[in-house]
């Protein structure tokens, strides 16, 4: 199903279906009835069914166990800076599950389905990570199949980005919008997009990824194969810190400020940190006024280390008051914060338990 419409499955949006009490089923957020299982002849619940949504980053892998109404029972993180082969994350994964059952009085024969969401371009229908530069060796990664096989029960693989804007439309501010595009900035700029309901990827499953896109005043470098792109060179993170050590700065403390600390100098009246941090709100009103003439969102989110920061926001918007035809882009800033890609995870896993009982 490469064009699932969430609105069709969003709690504000759709009806409760009514079940005999003899039908033994157990209804969701989204209105879609889930088979309790039977045990032996008392005809009584097991171990309540649960799901587990998974973030895996280029340096975190985070680990959220809800059960079938979406309530989270539990948390776990720990770092992939030094196992982030696939087969070490999936063993990492199997480390975090069984702390979060044990943690929760539960037992693996509980799990229902799992979901995760991975940096780079991931091919959902595939189940497949097809390239990243956050992750190093992963290329063609088979990982739904490698979750299946590892823990037995129905899996999901989206980019994490588009995970995001999934938590969002699901649990966060835009949660019942129909046109939005989560726009995530951190060390690189991707963006989740929402079109008339339904989460795009495009025909290549690259639709977002807008960090490669020209805007005026940015890097007209071509980008090479594990290189950042325009955008993303000049105003994700690393961009933004080579801003600033070409303003001029370059006393020891002051070099290794990073991106969201240089906005928050500039607004103690640092003047070289204001220059920084109007170009980089100058870039983003360009690239995110382009991207409202193509999709005429309602809301553009923002997240990520970066994006989330409130002077950046403040500074786009100013900017964005010039460009109002035909339509002003609205800005807002992510309510789920980092918890938008595991709420995301979480929803994506409930779906494919809901998609295995229909």
């Amino acid at each position: 199903m490469d064009s699932l419409n969430y609105d069709l499955l969003d709690p504000m949006k759709s009806s409760t279906r009514k079940h005999p009490a003899s039908s033994r089923t157990k209804e969701t957020p989204h209105g879609k009835p889930i088979p309790r299982r039977r045990s032996g002849a008392q005809n009584v619940d097991e171990d309540p069914r649960v799901v587990v949504g998974v973030d895996i980053g280029g340096s975190n892998l985070r680990i959220a166990l809800a059960d079938l109404g979406g309530t989270v029972l539990g948390k776990w993180s720990a770092s992939t800076k030094e196992t982030s082969s696939p087969e070490m994350v999936i063993a990492q994964i199997g480390k975090g599950i069984d702390s979060l059952l044990k943690d929760s009085s539960a037992s693996r024969s509980s799990l229902a389905a799992i979901a995760a969401g991975a940096p780079g371009i991931t091919d959902r229908e595939a189940g497949v990570v097809v390239a990243t530069s956050y992750l190093r060796g992963w290329r063609d990664v088979p990982f739904q199949s490698l979750l299946e096989s590892a823990f037995r029960i129905p899996a999901g693989v989206e980019n994490d980005v588009r995970m995001a804007a999934l938590g969002e439309h699901w649990m966060g501010v835009a949660r019942g919008i129909s046109n939005f595009v989560f726009l995530a900035i951190g060390t690189g700029i991707a963006a989740g997009i929402f079109a008339n309901g339904t989460l795009l990827r495009g025909a290549k499953c690259t639709a977002g990824e807008v960090g490669y896109m020209y805007v005026p005043g940015a890097s007209e470098q071509v980008a090479q194969r594990g290189t950042p792109g325009s955008l993303e060179s000049t105003i994700g993170g690393d961009g933004i810190r080579q801003q600033w050590l070409e303003a001029g700065k370059s006393s020891a403390h002051s070099k290794h400020l990073t991106a969201t600390e240089v906005f928050d100098l500039a607004l103690t009246g640092d003047l070289l940190a204001k220059v920084v941090l109007d170009r980089s709100a100058q870039l983003l009103a360009y690239a995110v006024y382009n991207i409202s003439l193509v999709l005429n969102p309602s809301l553009f989110v923002l997240g990520g280390g970066v994006g989330m920061n409130g002077a950046l926001r403040d500074a786009t918007e100013a900017v964005l008051q010039r460009y109002s035809e035909p339509a002003q882009p609205r800005l807002i800033i992510s309510s789920l914060g980092q918890d938008a890609q595991l709420m995301g995870a979480i929803r994506l896993a409930l779906d494919t338990v809901e998609r295995r009982t229909e």
